[in-house]
């Protein structure tokens, strides 16, 4: 018979894992007696040989019935830290990658980068937890699952301290939150078995945690805060009247109107809303009997008039709508350095009696860095007249005749979608001078009312403003080139 080597099982350690030395030589670690079994097997000993044989197996810290291996709650807590480190893979990549493929600004797209890799890190730390919770035949993958988990313990605290900033309800928060409570749990077990120890160079390790937090951290609020308030936003916008040309057929003169448009900031936008009106003005004159102030305090009283506005000879005033029209239109884009420009003629009764004539030229904006506009949406207009359009529909005698443009807007940090409803772009506009630009979470398809505040709120979270510009020529001064 030929001598066979002496085999040694050696005493369960903090898991139950036993080493077997076969002949001097380490073969490998085993949780129970069928795993014992199968490298006597690949050793060369018989199937059913006797454990129990003490001159050929030689038992350390305990005997052949000593397995404390619970089997049942180490795979349950591997499977458990699998599964929440492969849906933290999969959100951080719902998260990062629609900034890094579609951002407008670098700091952005790096953000979205950072997030995709960070979900690659914690999709490499699940697969290592079998390993961890398993042989542990590599010795850093205690270290990467808890790299995996502290990544997403970060990205779950951040989503979860902007979602408590407004506190609405969105079907992500089923994800992110449950994931939170998750990454607590799993952080205490790792913690409470070292699982740092075994790599080479633990101090090294967490430097480089410490300095991809970091990273992290600077480049979130950079492309949150920094760089989209840095760039600057300027319009330049132009009104101006032409000469007046004599209509020889008809009692008219025709009056040039140009319109001009730059964005001269540095940054694209989105046009929102845009409105020309020429109006006519027709006052009552007076003899200044009294003082400036009281003609001043009578015309507010009156008529509402400005606060700014006094004149001394003039005293009722009637303003009457002339021309208004469009311009650019809902959904168009202006990048920076664009410049447009609209000429337009209108008429005027040569014996019109207005004594002036004024064009208010506005337009609402919202930055291109802060938000992506569905363009193909916003453009559609609703008339609100239109009673086979359910949705936008309004009875005249309520809202008037007007056109509305309605289209959902995605913030350019995608850590604001997942943690805020849905946000919708809304004008109005009617050649009355009805010239409404809104961003809230109010669509039109649902109950309720829009809400003031927070309107407010998220034209200044998307960059959202207006300019405007102006002009007045006398009526005089217009029949007057026209040679009436």
């Amino acid at each position: 018979m030929s001598i066979r080597p002496w085999v040694i099982v050696g005493p369960p350690d903090s898991r139950g894992l036993r080493r077997v030395t076969i002949g001097g030589e380490t073969a490998g670690a085993v949780w129970s007696r069928a795993e014992l079994r199968k490298i006597l097997g690949r050793s060369g000993y018989p199937e059913n040989m006797d454990l129990e044989d003490r001159t050929v197996v030689c038992w350390h810290g305990g005997d052949s019935g000593t397995w404390p291996d619970r089997a049942w709650a180490r795979r349950s807590i591997m499977l458990l830290m699998m599964a929440g480190l492969l849906a933290s893979t999969v959100f951080s990549a719902v998260i990062g990658w629609p900034d890094a493929s579609g951002a407008l600004t670098f700091a952005q797209r790096i953000t979205g980068v950072l997030f995709v890799f960070s979900g690659v890190v914690q999709g490499a730390a699940a697969i290592v937890a079998l390993d961890y919770w398993g042989k542990r035949k590599a010795r850093a993958s205690g270290a990467l699952v808890l790299l995996g988990v502290l990544i997403a313990l970060t990205t779950d605290s951040i989503l979860l301290s902007l979602w408590l900033e407004e506190r609405e309800y969105i079907h992500y928060l089923l994800v992110y939150a449950p994931l939170w409570c998750w990454s607590v749990w799993a952080l205490f077990i790792l913690v409470r078995e070292k699982s740092w120890q075994g790599i080479p160079q633990p101090k090294t390790f967490a430097a480089g945690v410490v300095a991809t937090a970091l990273l992290t951290a600077l480049s979130l609020a950079y492309s949150t805060m920094y760089q989209p308030a840095a760039a600057p936003m300027h319009f330049t916008l132009k009104a101006e009247f032409g000469k007046a040309w004599k209509d020889r057929s008809l009692p008219f003169v025709h009056v040039p109107l140009t319109l001009y448009m730059k964005n001269t900031g540095g940054v694209p936008v989105y046009i929102i809303n845009d409105i020309y009106t020429v109006r006519g003005r027709a006052p009552l004159y007076s003899e200044g009997e009294e003082d400036l102030t009281t003609e001043w305090r009578k015309s507010v009283e009156r008529e509402g008039r400005g606060e700014g506005e006094a004149e001394l000879y003039v005293d009722q005033l009637r303003y009457t709508t002339i021309s208004s029209g469009r311009f650019s239109g809902s959904g168009n884009s202006l990048d920076v350095g664009q410049e447009y420009s609209l000429e337009r003629v209108f008429q005027l009764p040569s014996d019109a009696r207005y004594d002036t004539v004024s064009v208010e030229f506005q337009i609402s904006y919202m930055r291109k860095d802060r938000g992506k506009l569905d363009v193909d949406e916003f453009r559609i207009p609703h008339p609100s007249w239109d009673e086979r359009d359910s949705r936008y529909y309004c009875q005249p005698e309520i809202c008037g005749e007007q056109l509305m443009y309605h289209g959902r807007v995605r913030h350019n940090n995608n850590l604001i979608n997942v943690t805020r409803k849905p946000r919708y772009v809304t004008a109005v506009w009617s050649p009355e001078g009805r010239f409404i630009s809104s961003i809230s979470s109010f669509r039109f398809d649902s109950s309720g009312t829009g809400d003031y505040r927070e309107e407010r709120r998220e034209l200044e979270r998307y960059g959202a403003t207006r300019s405007r510009a102006g002009s007045e020529i006398s009526v005089a001064e217009l029949l007057g080139s026209a040679g009436i």
